[in-house]
């Protein structure tokens, strides 16, 4: 029996199930997995073992950082990925590249940098969800760190001025989501009808923007005229968080998401059992092995993504 396995993170609001990129990353790629998380909403990173969220812990195994938790989860067999080419491979991590470089500026920009959004929103769901006195200290500290973030990969030549980074920022960020809309057509997700890595970290950077509502909107402005990627975070969200785009709770909906949850793990499993019965009829000489191109691990599954944070 597989060792229990709990997910700290924040919490959600505006009909998310947390707010911050890294922890909605895990949460759906542990859905799009079947991987069987016990998430705990703690909505304070200094209770953490190591002061990260999201934060995996599996016994005596403590585990934070996206890329890691899903290399973790990949290892136990709950690999989203198990069907992807390796040409399918390389662009995910090609596309996951560029997500850091090109829209994770304007995200941290948009949540900690811009003074109405943070003074109005950020700091105080956030400082509302710390405890004193802390909630005095961590979201200036996260904000700090964010634009350190900003500065350290965008504030050299010739960008001097917080102006003239900022202009770059939101340039680059809007032609990610125009690259994002483009490729993902008019598909369900990225790699066709099923959602893959690649699907849990786009989910995990737009929905933010999509959803929070900020005084200051001109990146969530850009996103919502791109249709087809709103429909991508909608159908995530109402089809394994079980939640509307008005972020209720369908009627009807925890019975069927909850059958489809138990269906995913079914098929993870029975291609788990599959992979180990190709293996033992490859060794049986009376037995010639039986060819599965379709359980064939993508190039590079089991390589740590280079992610390193997504938000402070």
């Amino acid at each position: 029996m597989a060792a229990p396995m709990e997910l700290s993170c924040w919490g959600g609001d505006w009909g998310l199930p947390s707010l911050h990129p890294e922890s909605l990353t895990v949460m759906a790629y542990a859905k799009f997995s079947g991987a069987p998380l016990t998430v705990n909403t703690i909505n304070n990173s200094w209770r953490a073992p190591k002061g990260d969220l999201p934060l995996l812990v599996s016994e005596d195994i403590v585990i934070s950082q996206p890329a890691k938790i899903l290399n973790f989860l990949r290892k136990q067999r709950y690999n989203a990925d198990y069907d992807l080419s390796a040409k399918q491979g390389a662009d995910t991590l090609a596309y996951i590249a560029l997500l850091e470089e090109k829209l994770l500026p304007a995200l941290l920009h948009t949540f900690w940098i811009e003074a109405e959004n943070y003074c109005s929103v950020t700091k105080p769901w956030f400082a509302s969800r710390i405890a004193f006195p802390m909630s005095l200290y961590v979201p200036g500290k996260m904000s700090r760190e964010a634009l350190n973030r900003i500065l350290l990969t965008k504030g050299g030549p010739p960008l001097y001025s917080l102006t003239e980074v900022e202009a770059q920022i939101y340039r680059d960020a809007k032609e990610c989501l125009n690259l994002l809309s483009k490729r993902l057509g008019t598909s369900q997700f990225f790699f066709g009808d099923t959602p893959t890595t690649l699907d849990a970290f786009v989910f995990g950077f737009l929905a933010p923007i999509y959803k929070v509502c900020f005084p200051r909107v001109q990146l969530q402005e850009h996103l919502k005229q791109l249709p087809n990627l709103c429909r991508f975070c909608d159908d995530i969200l109402t089809c394994y968080f079980r939640l509307t785009v008005s972020g209720h709770s369908p009627a009807g909906q925890d019975t069927a998401d909850a059958n489809l949850q138990k269906l995913t793990q079914l098929v993870n499993k029975e291609s788990n059992l599959i992979e180990k019965m190709d293996d033992n009829l490859r060794k049986s000489p009376q037995h010639p092995p039986r060819k599965l191109t379709t359980l064939k691990l993508a190039a590079g599954g089991e390589e740590t993504s280079p992610m390193s944070r997504l938000s402070p």
